[in-house]
């Protein structure tokens, strides 16, 4: 075998890994070797957020400063222990009926995965043959808004979706903006989920016309955080939490607290510095999944 490929076994699974020593995230250092071993720390409380979810990769081959694909549909080589499932494409670039998708259950596909520099994961609102469970607001600041705005925003969005029993639950998206994720019932199509976050979307527009848009028009965006409603749109995806971004450092889509969020819209917190895999992994290590309460379900959004 090359020096450079290694053969392990993760939970009866033989894998070969390749490239270790390859640095993926040049301006930190942080090679592919590490990649897989954030993933494989992380998995407990990442996978049960990708369980029963057709999966979107974006590759990174030659690390975050070269080039990157998406890819939905499992590659040729995919090793037949690695779920996958035939379904609809909706939004197809491609104009396919149907693709073949990798759904991530479990640990040994996980670092399959990562040995393919697939950095990021994005998965859909929903599991497979279900409705939305999860309704996902995406917050975007328009320069020179930045995260201290969409912390503002975060909590003018968290009391309106209380106003009608909807638990929201924040998260950085790793990069400028934020998400936040709120369980629902599984019983609505996402039309309905689309349709009534654009409809708090503008509720929040038109009480707070300085600080939100909620329209696509980029140039009604500077100076205001985007509410983007349409994250629940069949053909969407979102950032899965704890997937790492492209960025110069190994940055994290991470779960925040709302106390965090707080002290973020009162600027007591760094606003524009991602987490860090490294310090994902600690923060896991002392207060769990944040997003675990996304995994029991919610109610039905109101009509």
């Amino acid at each position: 075998m090359p020096a450079d490929r290694l053969k392990v076994e993760v939970e009866g699974r033989s894998l070969e890994l390749s490239n270790l020593d390859k640095v993926l995230f040049p301006r930190a250092g942080f090679t592919k070797g590490e990649v897989i071993d954030y993933y494989t720390r992380i998995a407990p409380v990442l996978l049960p957020h990708l369980a029963d979810r057709a999966l979107t990769r974006i590759r990174f081959p030659n690390g975050v400063d070269g080039g990157s694909f998406f890819e939905k549909n499992a590659p040729a080589a995919t090793p037949g222990w690695v779920r996958t499932e035939n379904l609809p494409a909706p939004g197809s670039s491609k104009g396919r009926e149907t693709i073949d998708y990798v759904v991530c259950d479990e640990l040994p596909t996980l670092v399959w995965l990562a040995n393919l520099a697939a950095l990021e994961l994005h998965t859909p609102q929903w599991k497979i043959g279900a409705h939305p469970d999860v309704m996902v607001v995406d917050l975007d600041p328009g320069a020179p808004a930045a995260l201290r705005q969409c912390c503002q925003v975060a909590l003018l969005m968290r009391d309106r979706l209380a106003d009608d029993g909807i638990d929201a639950y924040p998260k950085t998206s790793g990069k400028k903006g934020m998400q936040l994720c709120c369980p629902i019932a599984g019983t609505q199509d996402a039309e309905v989920v689309s349709d009534y976050a654009r409809r708090i979307a503008r509720e929040l527009e038109q009480a707070h016309p300085k600080l939100i848009v909620s329209k696509m028009a980029k140039n009604l965006r500077p100076g205001k955080v985007f509410i983007d409603w349409s994250q629940n749109n069949a053909a969407k995806t979102t950032v899965a939490p704890y997937s790492l971004r492209a960025q110069p450092v190994p940055a994290v889509s991470t779960p925040l607290t709302w106390d965090e969020v707080e002290a973020g819209a009162a600027g007591k917190r760094p606003s524009t510095r991602p987490w860090t895999a490294t310090e994902v992994l600690r923060r896991v290590a002392k207060q769990g999944d944040l997003l675990a309460p996304l995994l029991d379900g919610g109610p039905e959004l109101p009509a």
